[in-house]
């Protein structure tokens, strides 16, 4: 849903999400709740890790044993042969601890990916087209693909490590406290150390980071941009231009890349380093105590064999810190894109009277017998809620049931916002939109609702600039109704003029489309968005500019095919046709973001006249 000052066209702040990023914590608790894969992979992930630490204890205490009743006890094979067997178990149940982690680590970097990737595209079909027409869709795109794709470093690598870290050094010292304090203190003393540095090095690292990321951003929203605008390029001869520019940019990238590099080389060998010098400073007082005496050789052993599986975890967590950079800042940007605009409570996000929907939420009324009305809406447009640029402004008008509305206006004067408030896709920041009933003023049903889908299906909608799917001719038109007969698709084929394209075409309705309805012409695209909207034969029918792209014959013969009466049906169509105009029952004309005039077509031409 679109956030309560109709901030469809917003969207994240340019930086938001990087802001975000620099506070997010280890586990990021958004991701937790977006992704339950990742909320269960955080407590598997507890559990191996204590299997982890039981398995380090017993290997350090078995070899330590076997070592010391060897060389110091003269113990023979036989007698030592139970521990060894022990100790290969342990080892084998490490190894399936491990190989368990990995593949939990994978399926659950998998099920994140797919739920984030759902909830973001929720988020994008609840905000509607408004919205992603002003985000950037190419950083968007890979955003949930290269950088998604990245969540693996993360799952497989850091988060593992970051459990690890806190559960097996605990269950380490904790059995050692008991057996040598001496080096618990040693441990306690250099242990903190580690994240010290990994911390200082992370802040110098992660702005190196983002910089990487968003030049990627930059780079794959760029090129996108460019593929996708090549015909109009190469006509102005501007092709060459932009692939400069490309190359600029992917420089840039290399450049930030290789900083970004450097950086994780650097934390790496630091990390050895303290990790270096505080084994051997365990490694130093254990010898001195072993030579005078005051430690035995089962306890010194065990330590020094624990000591690397101490500082391992901790270690790995600066290791892999680097490696799962690229897919947190992703999952950021993704968690904030679905955080960023939740609905407010206030006038504007209740809905009052309605029938309750089965999944609890709101199902629309009868709308042939309900009256849409706009009292006193604002919408703005930008970032500045109140204060940003105004698309209608206290405007009313009401649509009587099984009305024919005809919108008109100049260019911006809100008649395509009075659609997207129809669909849910803009929100007022003052007055509200919904249904009243024949009982009167005291049921009225906001459609700014949290729950929209009742409504929607109640609503088809024919948009100015329609697009095609990659597929077929009837696979585009029978997306708004999958179950749809032959007889039906012949009828809107029919009534929206689409007859005559599949006449044209070599395989008629079989007929090849690539993505946005390549190689189809204008016309003929929106003769196919016409037949989808028609298809699914709503209650209430919006149309924005329906007749554009086709030729005069063709509008004369479409255009009172899409406003013929229908039972219970509502029809508000968007249009600068006057021919369009005269076939409907109202005209309203907006100017300014308000109602100018209203009128029967015939009295407002009187009144021109």
């Amino acid at each position: 849903m679109i956030g309560p000052a109709a901030q469809a066209p917003g969207g994240p702040k340019p930086g938001g999400a990087s802001s975000r990023v620099a506070s997010r914590p280890p586990i990021d608790p958004r991701l937790l709740r977006h992704a339950p894969a990742a909320r269960r992979f955080v407590g598997v992930c507890a559990i191996l890790a204590v299997g982890t630490g039981g398995a380090a204890i017993a290997h350090a205490h078995l070899l330590a044993g076997v070592i010391a009743d060897a060389f110091v006890g003269g113990a023979a094979l036989g007698a030592v042969a139970t521990a060894l067997a022990a100790w290969a178990v342990v080892w084998l149940v490490r190894g399936l601890l491990s190989w368990a982690t990995d593949v939990a680590a994978r399926r659950a970097a998998a099920g994140a990916r797919s739920q984030l990737r759902r909830a973001l595209l929720r988020r994008v079909a609840a905000d509607g087209p408004a919205a992603l027409a002003h985000r950037d869709r190419g950083g968007l795109a890979v955003t949930v693909t290269r950088g998604l794709e990245a969540l693996d470093g993360y799952f497989a690598g850091y988060l593992p490590q970051l459990v690890a870290a806190a559960v097996v050094p605990t269950m380490a010292l904790f059995w050692l406290v008991f057996r040598d304090p001496l080096s618990v203190a040693i441990f306690a003393i250099t242990l903190p150390l580690i994240p010290l540095f990994m911390a200082l090095i992370g802040l110098w690292a992660k702005r190196r980071v983002e910089a990487q990321w968003h030049a990627q951003k930059r780079l794959g929203g760029h090129f996108l941009e460019v593929v996708s605008g090549l015909s109009t390029l190469k006509t102005l001869g501007a092709a060459r231009r932009q692939s400069a520019r490309v190359a600029e940019t992917t420089d840039r990238f290399r450049v930030s890349t290789m900083s970004a590099l450097r950086v994780a080389f650097l934390s790496a060998g630091w990390l050895e380093l303290m990790t270096t010098i505080g084994t051997a400073m365990i490694a130093v007082g254990v010898g001195l105590r072993l030579v005078d005496g005051s430690l035995d050789l089962h306890t010194g052993l065990a330590v020094l064999i624990l000591a690397p599986e101490i500082y391992a975890p901790v270690r790995g967590v600066g290791q892999q810190f680097h490696a799962s950079m690229e897919g947190t800042e992703a999952a950021g940007e993704v968690l904030a894109a679905i955080e960023d605009v939740e609905p407010k409570s206030g006038p504007a996000a209740r809905a009052v009277g309605g029938a309750r929907g089965p999944a609890g939420g709101w199902a629309a009324p009868d709308l042939s017998a309900s009256r849409i009305e706009f009292r006193d809406v604002s919408v703005t447009y930008g970032e500045g809620g109140e204060g940003g640029e105004a698309a209608v402004c206290g405007l009313n008008l009401v649509i009587e049931p099984g009305e024919r509305v005809a919108i008109m206006g100049p260019t911006g004067a809100g008649k395509s916002t009075i659609l997207a408030l129809l669909l849910g896709f803009v929100r007022p920041v003052r007055g509200s939109v919904g249904l009243v009933s024949p009982a009167g003023r005291d049921e009225f049903l906001a459609l700014t609702s949290p729950d929209l889908a009742s409504w929607r299906a109640h609503v088809s909608w024919a948009p100015q600039q329609p697009h095609l799917i990659a597929g077929t001719v009837e696979d585009n038109v029978r997306l708004s109704s999958p179950g749809a007969s032959a007889g039906e698709l012949a009828d809107v084929a029919r009534r929206v003029g689409l007859d005559e394209v599949l006449g044209d075409v070599p395989r008629g309705w079989a007929e090849a489309v690539g993505e946005g309805g390549v190689p189809l012409s204008g016309g003929q695209r929106r003769r196919v968005a016409l037949a989808r909207a028609l298809l699914r034969r709503p209650e209430l029918l919006l149309l924005d500019e329906p007749t554009a792209d086709l030729d005069p014959f063709a509008a004369a013969r479409v255009g009172p095919a899409l406003v013929s009466r229908r039972a219970a049906q509502t029809i508000v169509a968007v249009t600068h046709s006057a021919d369009l105009a005269w076939l409907c029952d109202r005209v309203v004309v907006v100017a300014g973001g308000r109602v100018a005039e209203v009128g029967r077509p015939g009295e407002l031409a009187a009144r021109a006249g």
